[in-house]
């Protein structure tokens, strides 16, 4: 959460602040943001807003839930008591590696835990539910604001998550004044599901709303930078063609910069050939198609042939032909979409009803490309 060094960074401040002022003015104590992978939003909160709410008098945690999928409860932990007593952590744990029959001689059990008598907190995880009650408790004897950023929350939507985001959500109600959480994440279709399904933990929670993508200024200040430490600089209409060929992905947009820098006597053209044949490396979504089922492949392949409506009776005609079987009934896409937008796959999001996308274009080009679902 200190200042950036990268030199090709992309400062965002105006965003920062816009985001910290909507928690600053009590309009609201929550909020959700989605983006596909690789678009500049985890940069964004770690490099900018982060920093900057450090400098508003925030104290500012983060925790990115893709970093240990099957432990969120550890993570969201640690980052509290981090950023709230960052020179006492390993005291926190060591407090909370106590044998449950202890903390009930010592009084109330934490919530949930009383039918648990004989876990061991020494596995930390099993201390999820405590951990993020101590942790939050911590943040209440700092008496000062707190900003909360969960990154890949969506994580918490799954069904072996719930006892911790039922946790999460209890011990943030009553702390709205004094802590502001930040939601993100890169699948909509979770994370809507995480908002809008009402058995859900967080439920009407938080507003949800794609984040601001970035354009043109993200790309002439690349090219801007580029002249500072190029030879024969890069030209700005050549690196506008090369973002929108590489469909406005900064990240794609970073590795064509960083394959001119290397190479600048081949020239635009060759680094963005480079750049797309990098991308369309097809060796991790050839690994996921085949860990997909042969119906959910052939779902995947009408969607990407633009087949809008796949439960009408065309698009199931269509299903039995790539399937080979005449037995496939109108059940069928309903099933696969219900894995493929689910939180272990999140390969497609629901975008209206009966209307879906792939989380990741570059994807769906790849699928859209093969003849058979085999």
């Amino acid at each position: 959460m200190s200042e950036p060094t990268d030199p090709w960074h992309f400062p965002r401040p105006d965003l920062a602040q816009a985001y910290l002022q909507g928690f600053d003015l009590g309009l609201t104590s929550a909020r959700g943001l989605f983006a596909r992978r690789r678009m500049g939003k985890s940069e964004f909160l770690k490099h900018d807003l982060l920093p900057a709410a450090l400098r508003a008098g925030y104290l500012a945690a983060y925790t990115n839930l893709w970093d240990d999928t099957d432990h969120p409860g550890q993570a969201l932990a640690t980052a509290i008591a981090q950023a709230t007593q960052p020179k006492g952590l390993g005291k926190f744990w060591e407090d909370l590696n106590t044998p449950i029959r202890k903390l009930k001689g010592g009084g109330k059990l934490p919530l949930g835990i009383e039918g648990s008598l004989e876990l061991d907190l020494a596995d930390k995880e099993k201390a999820a539910v405590p951990a993020i009650q101590a942790a939050l408790q911590a943040a209440d004897k700092a008496r000062t604001r707190l900003l909360l950023v969960i990154d890949e929350a969506q994580v918490l939507a799954a069904p072996q998550h719930k006892a911790v985001a039922h946790s999460l959500r209890a011990g943030l109600d009553i702390r709205k004044p004094g802590i502001k959480v930040l939601f993100a994440g890169s699948s909509e279709a979770a994370l809507r599901e995480m908002f809008s399904r009402a058995a859900a933990p967080f439920y009407n929670w938080a507003p949800l709303e794609p984040f601001p993508l970035l354009g043109r200024e993200f790309v002439e200040a690349m090219v801007k930078q580029l002249a500072a430490v190029a030879r024969q600089p890069l030209k700005l209409d050549d690196a506008l063609a090369a973002f929108a060929a590489l469909k406005e992905t900064p990240e794609f947009f970073r590795w064509y910069i960083e394959r001119y820098l290397m190479y600048q006597q081949q020239g635009s053209e060759q680094a963005l050939k480079y750049t797309q044949a990098r991308v369309h490396d097809d060796s991790s979504y050839a690994r996921a198609w085949k860990e997909l089922s042969r119906a959910d492949r052939a779902v995947l392949l009408l969607a990407a042939r633009g087949v809008q409506d796949l439960y009408g009776a065309q698009a199931l005609r269509q299903l039995q032909e790539l399937l080979d079987s005449a037995d496939v009934t109108a059940s069928a896409p309903r099933t696969s979409i219900r894995r493929l937008t689910g939180a272990r796959l999140q390969l497609m999001a629901r975008v209206d009803h009966g209307a879906y996308r792939f989380e990741d274009p570059e994807f769906q080009t790849w699928v859209a490309a093969r003849r058979t679902i085999d």
